[in-house]
């Protein structure tokens, strides 16, 4: 048990050291020096993004959603701006199977409303079969328009793992820009958030001061056991499924299996 020392200058083993709250201005005021030159230069890197070269592609592929197949194209709803998110996807495995990445970030995508009142449409699409990723989508409550596209190539086809923006000009579509790894994590708030917390993510690869709580591998928080316990194991599942109203370990593993 950790007990406050009495000079209260004292670096407590694994916390930040206790100052008074001149000295904590000083050292913030400069980290925001550091901070807005790191906003500067992503500002920077926005305005390259927008003068990157575009490529064309057939716009009338076929994709398969609730309606059956539809183009491409649909999925812009009209507007001229799309992004989507290329769900990876595990064929005939249980739902709590599925990639816990790709959860976490399409569960932070679940409303779009500020990209539609921006002119631009969101989508998820995944190479998995339509009945399967159908019956996922009903099992996770998601609300977003949901396609597969299985067999389809590249640019709306092909690896998952990526956010990807499109511009559509009449009948003309376009790719206009993709990413993936950590390059996804604008879309999920929580690690900004975390990333501003004194522990930070709790993972292994991140720089952190000696005698900071241990990190673990990237992402060990993700899946949970049915009391909500970080772990990894044929009753686990991405956080999301345990925490969404509803969700049992019952109902999961009574309806599809333990995950192998």
């Amino acid at each position: 048990m950790t007990t406050t020392p009495k000079d209260p200058t004292t670096a407590l083993p694994g916390r930040p050291p206790i100052v008074d709250l001149v000295t904590w201005q000083t050292a913030r005021n400069e980290l925001l020096v550091r901070e807005k030159a790191h906003t500067h230069e992503g500002d920077a890197l926005a305005a390259a993004r927008r003068r990157l070269p575009m490529v064309e592609f057939d716009g009338t592929v076929e994709v398969v959603g609730p309606d059956g197949p539809v183009p491409f194209l649909d999925l812009f709803q009209g507007r001229e701006e799309l992004v989507v998110y290329k769900h990876m996807w595990y064929d005939g495995a249980p739902h709590q199977g599925q990639c816990e990445g790709c959860t976490m970030t399409t569960w932070q995508l679940r409303d779009t409303v500020y990209l539609n009142a921006r002119g631009v449409s969101f989508a998820v699409l995944t190479t998995g079969a339509w009945p399967e990723v159908a019956a996922y989508v009903d099992f996770m409550g998601y609300t977003q328009p949901w396609y597969s596209v299985r067999d389809v190539e590249e640019p709306v086809g092909g690896e998952m793992g990526y956010l990807t923006c499109f511009l559509r000009d009449g009948d003309r579509a376009f790719l206009t820009y993709s990413t993936t790894g950590r390059g996804n994590e604008p879309v999920a708030g929580s690690f900004g958030l975390l990333d501003r917390t004194p522990y930070g993510r709790g993972e292994a690869w991140e720089d952190k001061p000696e005698g900071w709580p241990e990190g673990r591998h990237a992402c060990w928080y993700w899946r949970s056991d049915a009391d909500g316990n970080a772990t990894w194991g044929p009753t686990s599942r991405p956080v999301p499924q345990w925490t969404r109203p509803g969700a049992t370990p019952v109902e999961t593993l009574g309806r599809h299996g333990p995950h192998h």
